[in-house]
């Protein structure tokens, strides 16, 4: 069966304003100068087209993300970083996306995932007023965005469901610019605010939940100082929760007072599955590795430190292997590191080029612990925990300080 084609679609107004027309721009001209468009200009320069019928919610998480200069961590095309929809994955198969679009659950996820600080509402939740101190905050600074999920049909458009981003606000007239994802169906317009809370006010059938908001910024942490990574993997989003949730409950309920004993908590009730992220990471490292060419400045800038040494106990990787062999550990530091964790239970070296060859070369466990390290690296020992690995956005960070 043919499909008929459609250019475009004609802006129903009232109740929404043209952004491009002459009352849209009476409207924007107004809201600049009070101060409450601070947040367009960001979003305007990262603006795209959703590539999809269904991708709107992609399409409004790519924008914003760029717009925030968040580091996606990973190459989109050539040697770039950089958001785009087929990157956001890590929640949701983008096949299913394509076909079935995505829910507000899972748009929040993605944004937790690709490294975003996500504050997330839902209209049942909230008020007309919390919306609207929301809205202002987003407009007054560039520091903040907020995407909106709502039904079209409150506008007179046609279509149901849909997600943009919200791109400025006008106080006197209390109306909202949408800067529509869908630009092949309707250009950015301005809203009455009221209408656009009683958009998001309704219930999406599939979910029986109703609508939202949600605000989105950049985390506040310090850079990494091991390699940073995002995972597609939801299996192991486990790993993330037994971070950032299990062990402050774990530590909390033992008396630990030294590194040694906090180590012991966090290692011992390691998840199941975490010596397969482990490899992973080191695999990814490795493919990354190859064939890459980075500047003088950019290599010492990171420093990348391999490691000498990892424990079979904890980590079963064939000795054998083509990526211990060429690892031969795992381990990523910016800084030069010794380290050298739990003697008969977990062991990791991470040694500076011109140590001596008798501490850089492979050895067993048994022998890693019983033999000293030289006490001019001593002071190079770093153990702990606290700022360094971000695993989909939300893992506390792991260093050994």
């Amino acid at each position: 069966m043919v499909m008929t084609s459609v250019y475009r679609r004609s802006l129903p107004s009232p109740p929404a304003i043209d952004f491009s027309s002459p009352e849209g721009k009476k409207i924007f001209n107004e809201a600049l100068q009070k101060g409450t468009m601070e947040g367009f200009f960001k979003l305007i320069s990262y603006f795209q087209t959703q590539s999809e019928p269904a991708y709107c919610g992609l399409a409004s998480l790519s924008v914003v993300l760029n717009a925030l200069s968040i580091d996606p961590g990973r190459k989109w095309k050539g040697p770039w970083r950089w958001f785009d929809e087929s990157m956001l994955d890590c929640c949701e198969p983008l096949e299913v996306v394509k076909e079935k679009g995505i829910t507000f659950e899972k748009l929040v996820c993605l944004a937790h995932c690709s490294g975003a600080k996500v504050e997330a509402f839902r209209t049942s939740q909230s008020t007309i007023d919390d919306f609207r101190k929301f809205v202002v905050t987003c407009s007054v600074s560039d520091n903040f965005h907020m995407i909106s999920s709502y039904d079209r049909g409150v506008f007179k458009q046609t279509g149901s469901g849909h997600f943009s981003p919200i791109g400025g606000y006008n106080a006197e007239r209390d109306m909202a610019l949408i800067l529509d994802v869908a630009r092949f169906k309707y250009p950015p317009h301005w809203v009455p605010l009221q209408l656009l809370w009683e958009a998001m006010d309704t219930i999406v059938q599939l979910t029986g939940k109703h609508r939202g908001f949600m605000l989105i910024s950049r985390p506040h942490r310090e850079p990494g100082l091991l390699y940073t990574l995002t995972c597609k993997d939801e299996r192991w989003i486990s790993i993330a929760k037994y971070l950032k949730e299990d062990v402050p409950r774990l530590v909390s309920s033992q008396h630990v007072d030294t590194v040694e004993k906090i180590l012991s908590v966090v290692f011992k009730s390691l998840p199941s599955k975490f010596n397969q992220f482990i490899r992973w990471v080191a695999e990814i490292r490795i493919t990354e590795d190859v064939n890459q060419h980075l500047s003088a400045e950019e290599k010492s800038r990171l420093n990348l430190k391999d490691c000498s040494s990892v424990s079979p106990r904890i980590f079963p990787m064939e000795r054998s292997s083509e990526t211990f062999r060429k690892k031969r550990g795992i381990g990523i530091f910016r800084r030069t590191l010794a380290v050298r964790i739990f003697r008969e239970t977990f062991a990791v070296g991470i040694f500076r080029g011109d140590m001596p060859s008798e501490y850089s070369e492979e050895l067993r466990p048994s022998e890693y612990s019983e033999k000293p390290l030289p006490l001019e690296y001593s002071e190079e020992v770093v153990v702990g925990i606290s700022r360094g690995i971000h695993f989909l956005g939300i893992f506390p960070k792991i260093i050994f300080f």
